[in-house]
């Protein structure tokens, strides 16, 4: 049996949240005994093209390092590719049956050459859904019409949706589509990644956030802030801010930082690697999970979240979409709402005033991880829906 994940929203091995789902979708499936290969679709210029990591074949089959300075010959690169990642496949299917594609795209174009490729191989084909399909599409009458068109389209070419959240699984339901084609599929970690890894990076105890580093979706400005007010508690205590941010958002974090006078206690880090980033989580003594009240929060939920209760550390969240559902507050983690600036610095003051009661919460938000989100227990759930769909479509022959 293979399984092949397709899409361009991830880069691989390297990359983010996406990146992050593919490898424990990926991990899962290959300790399951099944074939699983990942198609970079993205017109992305890396410097592999292909190869292995961690046991996991990927491509690239746009196949360029660099970009080529003709506009025609990019134009000719984006064609071929769509061949490319067909001879990929006819070429896998040699060695193993592909059982499903799963397509992770905001694109209808790869939705729809994805619905071609499951056709050809006689693949199930599975749509990962973990945003608001009609995040881009609220402004304007025919803006929302277009989006409404793009996810009917989307949703009814594949056999099954995989929705991370129940808000999704709602929506899609809504919409017509049938519960059997539906499957939520919780936030995923391999909580081996999240172990105390190397030597701790600081001399000070610190706070991590480690994600997108915005002031809108992901309320960065919020936990600064809250930091600030808590910082007189605990003058010792750092806080650590590690990931993608634009030089904007950089500007707006050391202007915040500078105003609230804790530019001496704030490390801003840029994009780590994979193995320097888990350093900097496994080694804090608090995360913090924080996002705006939206519609993108309603609907998702953090993959972030579920890394940071996989080192057992203490973890405060904010109350958005799924979150209450799984964690309860001072059980798991420590919940605030959303804007809550005094509610935040004080959890954050509470856990370091009261660490050993801390880390007896954050022993149990470890335990989810070893059950609700880890990787091989819904990965099993996710091959006994591929099996439930190739059932359904063998009745209907």
């Amino acid at each position: 049996m293979g399984v092949v994940i397709l899409g361009d929203l991830f880069h691989f091995p390297e990359g983010g949240a996406a990146t992050n789902r593919v490898f424990t979708y990926a991990k899962g499936l290959k300790e399951c005994n099944v074939n699983v290969d990942v198609v970079c679709f993205g017109n992305d210029y890396v410097k592999e093209t292909s190869g292995v990591a961690d046991g996991i074949p990927f491509n690239y089959p746009f196949g360029q390092q660099e970009r080529n300075p003709s506009f025609f010959v990019r134009r000719w690169l984006t064609v071929k590719k769509y061949w490319n990642t067909y001879t990929l496949l006819k070429k896998i299917s040699k060695s193993q049956r592909i059982e499903s594609i799963i397509a992770y795209s905001n694109f209808s174009l790869t939705h729809v050459y994805a619905w071609v490729l499951s056709r050809l191989f006689g693949a199930v084909l599975l749509n990962e859904c973990n945003e608001h399909p009609l995040r881009y599409y609220q402004d304007g009458f025919w803006k929302r019409k277009q989006g409404l068109f793009k996810c009917y389209l989307e949703a009814h070419l594949a056999d099954g949706i995989i929705c991370i959240s129940q808000y999704l699984v709602q929506f899609f339901r809504q919409k017509g589509v049938s519960e059997k084609r539906l499957l939520l599929l919780p936030s995923t970690v391999d909580n081996t990644r999240f172990r105390l890894f190397g030597t701790n990076p600081m001399k000070e105890p610190y706070i991590g956030y480690f994600g997108s580093l915005t002031f809108d979706r992901d309320n960065v400005d919020l936990l600064i802030r809250a930091f600030a007010r808590m910082s007189s508690q605990q003058p010792a205590v750092r806080l650590v801010l590690g990931g993608l941010a634009s030089q904007t958002e950089k500007e707006k974090i050391r202007n915040l930082v500078s105003e609230l006078g804790i530019s001496d206690k704030v490390q801003v880090l840029g994009f780590l690697p994979r193995e320097e980033i888990t350093r900097y989580i496994t080694h804090a003594g608090a995360l913090v999970m924080v996002r705006g009240k939206d519609l993108q929060s309603e609907a998702s939920y953090p993959s972030k979240l579920s890394e940071f209760l996989a080192t057992s550390k203490p973890v405060v969240a904010v109350k958005v979409g799924d979150v209450p559902a799984y964690l309860n507050d001072g059980v798991h983690a420590y919940l605030v709402e959303p804007g809550d600036t005094d509610g935040l610095a004080q959890k954050l003051a509470f856990i370091f005033n009261n660490y050993q009661q801390a880390a007896s919460v954050g022993q149990k938000g470890y335990e989810l991880t070893t059950t609700t989100f880890h990787y091989r227990v819904q990965v099993e759930r996710l091959l006994s829906f591929i099996e439930s769909l190739k059932k359904k479509k063998s009745g209907n022959r």
